[in-house]
């Protein structure tokens, strides 16, 4: 008998160990973790069980940490937005024109769009195309901010057709992640994107019609 509670004692010693271990979740650094995995996979992609590996704790650890699965990828695509999202307000400035602040945008979200072999494409942009309704809306809600952004960027020189053109910007770069997450590779999605900046320039030369 006593030796069959020596024998049982390190194992209960080390049962405890990786349950304390496991309870002591550092919630940021999982942040990171999960999104990096949501990034290369996508949400739907991704299920709790290889969450829970990945952060090395148990599902309930999940839930208290985060509230839900949608509250772990909120919690990573407000970081993602945060660090690594395409940064318009830093490009589409006041003191340059037009097209060519729109040419910028289309080659930085190519090249940012392939710049990593696993996590491509834009994190927020793929969002909006999950099965989940509440990771769309979350997706969407950032998606909606930037397309307000480019919108009254573009009013200020085009206000008959900022409304027009902010959803031809918007919807080329939606399909720019979606080429990146499909394996196009990065010079020829820089074409692609040199080829949008020429096509929105000549959006914006007047037609026969028009007056000055």
């Amino acid at each position: 008998m006593k030796n069959l509670r020596s024998q049982a004692t390190p194992q209960g010693a080390e049962d405890l160990a990786v349950r304390k271990q496991r309870r002591s979740l550092d919630r940021e650094a999982g942040i990171l973790i999960a999104k990096d995995l949501f990034h290369e996979r996508g949400f739907d992609a991704v299920g709790i069980a290889e969450l829970t590996r990945a952060l090395n704790i148990n599902p309930p650890s999940l839930y208290a940490a985060y509230g839900s699965k949608a509250g772990l990828f909120e919690r990573c695509l407000a970081v993602y937005v945060e660090e690594a999202n395409l940064p318009a307000d830093k490009i589409l400035t006041d003191d340059r024109p037009l097209h060519e602040a729109m040419t910028d945008l289309f080659l930085n979200a190519a090249a940012l769009y392939t710049r990593s072999k696993v996590k491509r494409g834009c994190m927020a942009a793929e969002g909006m195309r999950s099965a989940d309704p509440q990771v769309r809306a979350l997706a969407n809600g950032y998606g909606d901010a930037a397309a307000s952004f480019i919108e009254r960027y573009i009013r200020q020189t085009q206000p008959q057709r900022s409304r027009e053109l902010a959803d031809y910007v918007v919807t080329t770069l939606q399909g720019f992640s979606a080429a990146a997450r499909s394996g196009l590779s990065r010079p020829r999605l820089t074409k692609v994107a040199s080829l949008a900046g020429q096509s929105f320039e000549a959006l914006l030369a007047p037609t026969s019609g028009s007056h000055p």
